[in-house]
């Protein structure tokens, strides 16, 4: 499986185990909740439904017909489908929330298990943030070595986008230790579902495009405006 469609899939089990859903409100949900997804297309989600549907960890079920969803040439509506999490399900998302590994810190990964970091035990949810925390650290090492190799070679605009790229790791790196900071301390907790630790923040930590669809709380955003960009990373 590629990471992109192990992405894929741990974003739809989890929007799902919040509430059953057909395919074009998951889109929108993908698409509006978790930015990373906006180029995703049908031809991305269906195929891993699909998939999905025949791992048992989905279920199928008719519904009425969607009002919102694009028009088909002979109905010029589209009957929805419905699709509901299993128990298999359930328990296959548990095990991919409860992944610690290097594919949960990096760029792809880390904005769409953060998202879900509100139904993420504590102890997991330190491991990411210092996991993406020492990648980013590494980063910005290799990105200073490479701009004091070539700082004399390079003219003002490239070497401008340079600085930009490493101050955009450096913004994130403060990010993760205000949070890491946080977490240590317990200011990010509330009591939650399943006797799991649950995130909060506070309101204006809040990103504008803030879902209340769902039980769960959204990433916080920086202190110095909006969340950092995890692909920025000019000098790898």
């Amino acid at each position: 499986m590629s990471r992109r469609s192990g992405v894929l899939e741990f974003a739809v089990l989890g929007l799902l185990r919040e509430s059953p859903m057909h395919g074009y409100e998951l889109r929108k949900r993908l698409n509006t909740s978790l930015g990373v997804f906006r180029a995703f297309s049908y031809g991305s989600l269906y195929p891993c439904l699909k998939t999905l549907v025949g791992n048992g960890w989905l279920i199928e079920e008719s519904g009425s017909v969607s009002q919102d969803a694009p028009a088909t040439p002979l109905s010029g509506r589209r009957a929805k489908i419905v699709y509901r999490l299993t128990a298999a399900g359930k328990d296959r998302f548990e095990e991919l929330l409860s992944h610690t590994g290097p594919d949960a810190w990096e760029d792809e990964h880390f904005g769409v298990r953060f998202a879900f970091f509100g139904q993420t035990s504590r102890d997991v949810r330190m491991r990411v943030l210092e996991g993406r925390r020492s990648r980013l650290e590494e980063r910005l090492d290799k990105m200073r070595a490479a701009m004091a190799r070539t700082r004399e070679r390079l003219d003002d605009y490239t070497l401008e986008l340079q600085r930009h790229g490493m101050e955009s790791v450096e913004r994130e790196v403060r990010w993760l230790n205000e949070l890491i900071e946080s977490e240590r301390a317990g200011r990010h907790q509330r009591g939650g579902a399943a006797g799991q630790d649950r995130t909060t923040e506070r309101d204006e930590d809040r990103p504008p495009q803030q879902d209340q669809s769902g039980d769960t709380d959204g990433p916080p955003r920086h202190r110095g405006g909006s969340l950092p960009d995890p692909s920025d990373d000019t000098a790898k």
